[in-house]
Formats: C-alpha cells, sequence, structure tokens
C-alpha cells in the first residue's frame, strides 16, 4: 500500500508510536516559530527547562503582532525577544519585516521538513510542501529543547482539485468551499492533503492561502506537493537548492477524499461570524460596505496585493469606504513600491499599513458601530475586529477591491476584464531585518522589562476536587472568547495576572473576580470548545484563576492540547445530553481522581447541586496522564530532570 505525502513525512520524522489514526505518535520537529504575542512567555518557558541553546535545525522569533507600540510593554517584549534569541540560537525577524507565515513561506520554508508554529496558522507553509502544525508555546519550548511533538495520528483527507478557476475566481473561494462542505470542526483530527491536475495552475502563495485558513477547519494541518510550481517559486526565491519533489503515491488510501471542480466555483464570501458561513457573492444583495481591509497572513502575497492593485488602478474607492492595505512582507512592500503598485493603492485612497497583522487581531483600524467591514482575512469571530456590533465579511482580493470600489458587496465579475497576475521570475530579496544569533560561548544580556512577570505553575492534580462551575457555555467557543486579542490585551502576554482579568471578558466581565473568589472552579462548554487560534493564554489564564477542569462535549485539538500541557482536565461527556444536566454555578465533586483516572477513561462527576451523576471521559494517553497529574508539561519535565 503507498503511503500518503503526510505519512511520508510523519514516517521519516516518527519518533514513538504507530502511524494509525487516532494513535498518539511523536515527530521530530527540525523548524519552529514564534511571533511576539506568543514568544515572550514560550521563551520563559525554554529559560524554566534549562536548556542552553535550541535544538532544532532552525527557530524563528517573529515580530508581527504587537507592532502598536501605544506604552513600553510591547517594545519591552521586542527587546526581551531579540536579546533572548541572541542568547538562546534562533533567529529574529524585526517589527517591520513582515507577518511570520508570509516571511517564513518566502525565505526558511522547505519541502518534506516539519515546522512546528505558535500560531495556529503555521500550517501556511504546508503550501511549500512543509509538515506544518500550529501548537502552543509550551509545546513550542520543549520542540526547541529538542523533545518531539506529540499529536494524534490524524486522518489523512484526500481533496481533488479538478479544472481550472475562472477569471475574478481565487485561492480564497477555494478554502471557503471547503469550509462551506466540512464546517469549522470538520477537519478536526485530520490532516488535508490537495491533489489533482488543478495543482498545475496554483502557485505556491495561492497554496498558501488555502493551507493557512484550513486552520479554520480545525485540521491538524494541510499540505501540497512540492512539484514544478514550488521548483519555480523557490527558484525566484534564490532558493532552489531547497526543493526536493514529493507527493503521495499513485496508490495511496485516505480516510475521505473530496473532489473541488475548480472552474464550477464562483465568488465568495464567509459571512458574519464564521469562517464557514459561505455563500456566493451573488446571492447576498447589493450590502452596503463601510470598510475593507486587504492583508493579514492569508492574503497579503505579492499575487493578492497585486490583483487588488489592477483592480484599483486609476479608480477611487467610493466615498463612504475606507481602504486599509497592509502588505504581508517588506519583500512584497517594496515589490510594489518599485513597480507602482503601491501608488496604484494611494492614488485610489487606501490607506498603507505597516507590514504586519494589525486588523486582523484587532490591533487598529476596528470598524464604526454596527459596520460592515470586508476582509480578506481569515477569521470572523464577532468582536475580533475590535468592534463587537461590526458585520466582518470573509473574501479574497477580488471581492474585496471590488467592494471599495463600489461601497457595496457585489459580484467581482461585474467589473469586466480580468488582469492576469504573472508570477515574478525573481524577487527582491534583503534579510538585513533578520537579525542571527550570537556565536556559541558569547556572553549575552536578556533585557527584561517590567511586564515580564515570573511564569506562573500549577499544583498537581488533587485528589479532590469540590468547587462551583464559574460559567457555562454553548457550542464553538474561541480563544477570542476566552481571551481576547486586540491592542489592549495583546500586551499583557507576559503578564498572566493581567492578561487573567480579561478572561471570558466579552462573554461575562464577572469571571475573573468570581474565579479568583471562589479560588477553584469548572467550566463547561459545548461542541469544539476553544477553536481558533493556538494562545496558550487561553488556558494559562483559566489555569491562573483557578480552573481546575474543563467539561465539553468535544474540544478543538490545540486548546485540548493547550489545557493538559497547564495541567487542566479536559472531560468530555459520554452523553452530550448530560450537557443539560449541569448549570453555572452547580456545585460539581470529583473525588478518588487521580485513581479514576488513572485506572480507565471514565470519570464521575457529582452534581452535588441537583444531586444526580454524570459519566464523562477523558481520552488521555498515557503521557497525556502523566502531564494532567503533575499538574502540567512544565512541572512533569522538572521533576523528570530531578530523577
Amino acid at each position: 500500500m503507498g503511503k500518503t505525502l503526510a505519512e511520508k513525512i510523519i514516517s521519516e520524522h516518527l519518533v514513538k508510536g504507530t502511524m494509525i489514526p487516532g494513535e498518539e505518535i511523536a515527530i521530530r520537529i527540525d523548524q519552529t516559530l514564534t511571533q511576539d504575542a506568543t514568544g515572550t512567555m514560550a521563551y520563559l518557558q525554554f529559560e524554566a527547562l534549562g536548556i542552553d541553546r535550541v535544538k532544532t535545525r532552525l527557530s524563528m522569533s517573529y515580530v508581527d503582532h504587537n507592532t502598536l507600540q501605544n506604552g513600553f510593554e510591547n517594545a519591552d517584549d521586542h527587546r526581551f525577544l531579540q536579546t533572548f534569541s541572541r542568547k538562546y540560537g534562533l533567529y529574529y525577524s524585526k517589527a517591520g519585516n513582515g507577518i511570520c507565515h508570509q516571511v517564513h513561506l518566502e525565505r526558511f520554508a522547505k519541502p518534506g521538513e516539519t515546522l512546528l508554529g505558535a500560531d495556529s496558522h503555521t500550517p501556511t507553509a504546508g503550501g511549500m510542501g512543509m509538515l506544518a502544525i500550529g501548537a502552543g508555546g509550551l509545546d513550542i519550548a520543549t520542540a526547541m529543547a529538542g523533545e518531539p511533538f506529540y499529536l494524534r495520528m490524524p486522518t489523512i483527507v484526500k481533496v481533488e482539485l479538478v479544472g481550472r478557476l475562472a477569471p475574478w475566481v481565487s485561492a480564497k473561494d477555494i478554502i471557503l468551499e471547503v469550509l462551506r462542505r466540512l464546517t469549522v470542526k470538520g477537519g478536526v483530527g485530520k490532516i488535508i492533503e490537495y491533489c489533482g491536475e488543478g495543482l498545475q495552475y496554483l502557485s505556491v502563495p495561492e497554496r498558501a492561502t488555502i493551507t493557512n485558513m484550513g486552520a479554520e477547519l480545525g485540521a491538524t494541518s494541510s499540505i501540497f506537493p512540492s512539484d514544478e510550481m514550488t521548483r519555480l517559486y523557490l527558484k525566484a526565491q534564490g532558493r532552489e537548492q531547497d526543493w526536493v519533489p514529493l507527493a503521495a503515491d499513485a496508490d495511496a488510501v485516505y480516510g475521505e477524499e473530496l473532489t473541488i471542480r475548480l472552474d464550477e466555483l464562483v465568488p465568495m464570501v464567509a459571512c458574519p461570524h464564521s469562517p464557514d458561513a459561505v455563500r456566493p457573492v451573488a446571492e447576498l444583495g447589493e450590502i452596503k460596505v463601510d470598510q475593507v481591509v486587504i492583508g493579514s497572513c492569508t492574503n497579503s502575497s505579492y499575487k493578492d496585493l497585486m490583483q487588488a492593485a489592477a483592480i484599483l488602478r486609476g479608480k477611487k474607492i467610493h466615498p463612504d469606504v475606507s481602504l486599509v492595505v497592509a502588505p504581508g512582507s517588506r519583500q512584497v512592500l517594496k515589490m510594489l513600491a518599485d513597480n507602482g503598485a503601491l501608488s496604484d493603492f494611494i492614488m485610489a485612497g487606501a490607506r498603507i499599513l505597516e507590514c504586519a497583522c494589525g486588523p486582523c487581531v484587532g490591533v487598529g483600524q476596528a470598524p464604526a458601530t454596527g459596520a460592515v467591514s470586508v476582509r480578506t482575512i481569515n477569521r470572523n469571530f464577532e468582536g475580533r475586529s475590535g468592534t463587537k456590533s461590526a458585520q466582518v465579511y470573509l473574501a479574497g482580493p477580488e471581492v474585496a477591491a471590488a467592494a471599495a470600489l463600489a461601497g457595496k458587496l457585489i459580484d467581482p465579475r461585474s467589473l469586466g476584464e480580468y488582469e492576469v497576475i504573472p508570477q515574478p521570475t525573481k524577487f527582491v530579496i534583503d534579510d538585513s531585518m533578520i537579525l542571527p544569533p550570537a556565536p556559541e560561548g558569547e556572553e549575552v544580556e536578556i533585557i527584561r522589562g517590567p511586564n515580564i512577570k515570573p511564569l506562573p505553575l500549577n499544583e498537581p492534580l488533587p485528589q479532590e476536587i469540590k468547587a462551583p462551575v464559574i460559567l457555562k457555555v454553548g457550542d464553538n467557543i474561541t480563544t477570542d472568547h476566552i481571551v481576547p486579542a486586540g491592542s489592549k490585551v495583546l500586551p499583557l502576554r507576559s503578564n498572566i495576572p493581567a492578561i487573567s482579568e480579561y478572561t471570558f471578558s466579552g462573554i461575562d466581565p464577572s469571571f475573573a473576580a468570581r474565579a479568583k473568589a471562589a479560588g477553584k472552579g469548572f467550566i463547561v462548554g459545548g461542541e469544539n470548545y476553544g477553536q481558533g487560534s493556538s494562545r496558550e493564554h487561553a488556558a494559562l489564564a483559566p489555569m491562573y484563576l483557578g480552573i481546575k477542569a474543563v467539561l465539553a462535549k468535544s474540544f478543538a485539538r490545540i486548546h485540548r492540547s493547550n489545557l493538559i500541557n497547564m495541567g487542566i482536565l479536559p472531560l468530555t461527556f459520554e452523553d452530550a445530553k448530560d450537557y443539560d444536566l449541569i448549570g453555572q454555578e452547580d456545585e460539581l465533586q470529583l473525588v478518588e481522581l487521580r485513581e479514576q483516572i488513572s485506572q480507565g477513561n471514565k470519570v464521575v462527576v457529582k452534581n452535588l447541586s441537583k444531586d444526580v451523576e454524570i459519566t464523562m471521559r477523558h481520552h488521555l494517553s498515557e503521557r497525556e496522564l502523566a502531564l494532567v497529574l503533575a499538574g502540567g508539561l512544565l512541572n512533569y519535565v522538572r521533576n523528570a530532570q530531578k530523577e
């Protein structure tokens, strides 16, 4: 039996386990990345491991999230990240050099290697034939220490692309179609592997748009073969020596299969407030648009911005629209400046932002009250834009540019002739804003600002927990719901006592105060609890506030791992109907807990308020069990070092 592409890379990196879907495996990690919203905490955790220098082939520290310096906190964090990187052997990409996923694709992604990133959109590099996986910062810290990454062997899903995209239809429409079919829960426990005749028409940046937004499926990763298109892109980046051909075997067997006819796709959008609420733009009617954002790690490549610039060239945006454009990297910005496309944007009326995440994570450009914002980003969760009442639609550059001109959502095919943007044969290359580490043995002082607080640790799992339900929530609770992003909260990522005050602030502003008053407690959730970002702060902050277990119908992959890494017990209802037997403020009791989880998969929860018993399941592997019993991954590793 042949192997899929993902299976080939996993087998080459397999350290432990058997490649049977659902079984725990461990793989060797070649590269890691962090960004500045996740990096500071990950590096504090790395320091706690007592390792002298990173042991990966390449580790990158990017600055792209917290670039709005309206206080000392972000600048202090960046200084810490730069000095830490220099001391411990990481390369440091300065603020202004670009968004981590765009820059990594351009300069460092390699076919056939593994990448673990403290950002959920790390699978962007899958567009290069790399097995790239998002994870929590603590997983990145241990990978930098040379430890393998543990995960459940995913089911491999084959998505065959047939035919060719019609004019005005883009790679964004391909991933929107996948989301429409599979939903935001459809990729959990899976790797999405693309193949088919349609690949020959998709450049690496277009493929990266698809793998980037595969994170919204809940997928472990998404991946394309490394083929002639990959070689041409690497050659244009001056990295042809990194190319190797990689593809699935002809007789590979997949767990699921899906076929998409590219010539049948039309321009689409994801409607508020979920990436899978996908509809053809032509069906929506002419919805008035107040703001357009072109950028983010999904659609800020040279091709994306050149396409938008071509549509806007010689025209003016609608007077009621605010258009902002954020190139994904300094390379993209320089090339736009050189060929005149930047001038096209400026003359059309666009505001040019720096090469950073910006509006995607709620850092600047929050829409007006009740405004409609059309964005080429990957998430439109309620409030993520910075304005809770805003209606955010996700679209490709063609739909976004058309909306900016018309002042309303329109089918871009109505604009007439479509200009095809060719792939550059040579990109502008200047890596001067990527700083190398110090040579081994050189003394480097790490500079820490006052906002960088000591790393909080959990206690070992107690034998008995008797505590109230601090909060009960429904389905598809995101990590943005748990700990929001935005310019107000993101600068507190290295200060857990401070950031914990914002835990669930958009759902229940009293959560933090009630949790602290109780001393310990539970959270009850519905399906897909913890979807979205990889931010481990969505586990760290509840742990700091005394949350001992989360009871949910199901969990998103990364968040479940983060809970375990922090020593919080993730439990799922054996019968989903039992969710209704627990109310907020009910007092729950777990007795002989350490024995219960050690002796089997079943955990009995007593609801003392309603005098009922509920059966839960923990589904912990042997290793995960050890982590939870120890009170988290850091405790586990430190205990092992003492032995």
